[in-house]
């Protein structure tokens, strides 16, 4: 008997035994980015330059640079993609750039994409990269290439490979960061 009312003590109260409400969706909208972005967009890739290697920066941006990058983008017709939150905040960015300053190289571009801390492993990489080569494609460019850190950056690898990117070549201590040496796998997309 004291087993059973030890049992049915043990039972919660009606308004405990509710599941809690769902979780508020993530949400975001991709949109072209503007000279506004350029702040959010700093912090966001200073992050990983403090913090990480999957770039090889070791300084962080400044804004001055940043705008100047903007505007020679802009220049170009190059893609610059933003993700931002309901309530108006970045959550991450996209973009590309040229391969090499020389002419015939004129239709590669490289991608970059990053994400703010806490966007990531919601989807987001994947919107972005998908409107990017969308956006690619329309600008008339034809080939995308991605270089990415050999370690600690699988995910991104993984990701590039969904959208079709193939590996076309690995250099192994190219970069220093960090006190080790690390490489980078090179992947290709064709947008024909």
């Amino acid at each position: 008997m004291l087993e059973e009312e030890y049992q049915q003590r043990r039972v919660l109260p009606p308004h405990l035994r509710k599941p809690p409400p769902p979780e508020t969706p993530f949400t975001f909208t991709i949109r072209p980015a503007r000279a506004t972005d350029l702040p959010a967009v700093r912090e966001i890739y200073n992050y990983y330059v403090a913090n990480s290697t999957v770039t090889f920066d070791e300084d962080a941006m400044t804004l001055r640079e940043w705008k100047s990058k903007f505007a020679h983008l802009q220049k170009l017709g190059m893609p610059f993609l933003v993700a931002e939150s309901p309530s108006g905040q970045l959550l991450g960015y996209a973009l590309v750039s040229p391969w090499k300053p020389k002419r015939a190289y004129r239709y590669t571009v490289e991608d970059s994409i990053y994400l703010g801390p806490a966007a990531s492993g919601k989807g987001l990489g994947r919107a972005l990269l998908g409107e990017l080569i969308a956006a690619s494609k329309a600008a008339g460019l034809k080939e995308i290439l991605a270089v990415i850190a050999d370690q600690g950056a699988e995910g991104s690898i993984a990701l590039h490979e969904k959208f079709g990117f193939k590996e076309i070549g690995r250099m192994g201590r190219v970069g220093f960061k960090f006190d080790r040496w690390l490489g980078t796998v090179l992947l290709q997309k064709s947008l024909k």
